[in-house]
């Protein structure tokens, strides 16, 4: 509770009670028996309704456990606490919890009365363009914990989103007016290389969710890893803007074309050889050219590693031994 309440931080402000609380329904949840949620609550829902409803009718044919089934009852239970308790008439949900949602507010008439006015709104869930949606179910998508995603990472990801699917994030996720991303939109379709759309998208999201700091951070490993010298970086900023680069173990003074062989750099001596010769091969920023080079833990980042450059894309960390 303490973790998710440090990341919604970010967004509301909960050191003002007029602008932001925080509850957890194990609170109210945890003191009601069996007995007492069939009396109280449980008399108020029919089951032919339940299971009409999409959420529950889609589960059907696969199956449904009875804990899953009595979910939307112990939402509409909260939604109930939360009106009695802080006057909180209005429950917002992704556009999946609609069914939950309306079983809250069709509880609160019953036990409150007809009189009792309470809203739902729901927005669309948050979709690619091939359908898929954004959750820690679907895989390779992303967190606010910068434990989980560094920021680095979560800037990178907005930065690759598709040219189809960046427009409808910006309308979405983002404070931009409709006359900014009209102007985004328009460099998608006439000068999409530039990728601003996306840089856009990416700066935004990064500084709401990890702030200005980090987002200067972002971009100064972003410039580095792309034009600058690499030499400029700290070892965890590298180790940040490189994660997930192919990586190996070597021993300390491991000839160039050896060290290429082993990380996989290259499939063969002589392959390595020529690209060595041909100035395709950088080491901790700086070409080699001769073959005799070797890899010194000693000119390594912190003596912990070094890292390789094939080409003007391609990036390999070399842990010594």
């Amino acid at each position: 509770v303490e973790c998710i309440k440090k990341q919604v931080s970010n967004f509301i402000n909960f050191d003002d009670p007029q602008k932001g609380i925080m509850v957890n329904n194990y609170d109210w949840i945890s003191k009601i028996s069996l007995i007492d949620f069939l009396r109280d609550y449980g008399k108020h829902f029919n089951v032919a309704y339940m299971i009409n409803k999409d959420t529950i009718a889609k589960r059907l044919e696969t199956g449904i456990s009875y804990t899953e089934f009595t979910y939307t009852i112990l939402q509409a239970l909260d939604f109930l606490h939360l009106y009695e308790e802080y006057g909180c008439d209005v429950q917002f949900g992704g556009s999946d919890q609609w069914g939950n949602i309306v079983s809250g507010s069709d509880l609160i008439k019953k036990v409150k009365g007809e009189g009792a006015k309470v809203y739902g709104i729901t927005s669309p869930l948050i979709t690619k363009s091939d359908g898929s949606k954004f959750g820690k179910s679907e895989g390779g998508n992303i967190w606010l914990d910068k434990a989980k995603t560094s920021p680095y990472s979560f800037y990178q990801f907005w930065l690759n989103v598709a040219d189809e699917d960046v427009i409808p994030f910006l309308k979405k996720l983002t404070f931009k007016s409709v006359e900014e991303i009209a102007e985004l939109e328009r460099s998608v379709k006439e000068e999409p290389h530039l990728r601003k759309a996306q840089k856009a998208l990416a700066a935004e999201l990064t500084e709401l969710v990890h702030g200005k700091e980090e987002l200067e951070r972002v971009l100064k490993i972003t410039d580095t890893l792309f034009k600058g010298d690499i030499r400029e970086l700290t070892i965890d900023e590298l180790k940040d803007g490189l994660n997930g680069a192919p990586s190996g173990i070597i021993s300390d003074e491991s000839n160039i074309l050896d060290a290429l062989t082993s990380l996989g750099v290259t499939k063969s001596k002589s392959e390595a050889r020529q690209l060595v010769t041909s100035s395709s091969i950088a080491i901790n920023g700086e070409k080699v050219t001769d073959i005799g080079f070797t890899l010194k833990k000693e000119d390594g980042f912190n003596q912990e590693l070094s890292i390789i450059k094939r080409g003007k894309k391609f990036w390999y960390i070399a842990y010594f031994e």
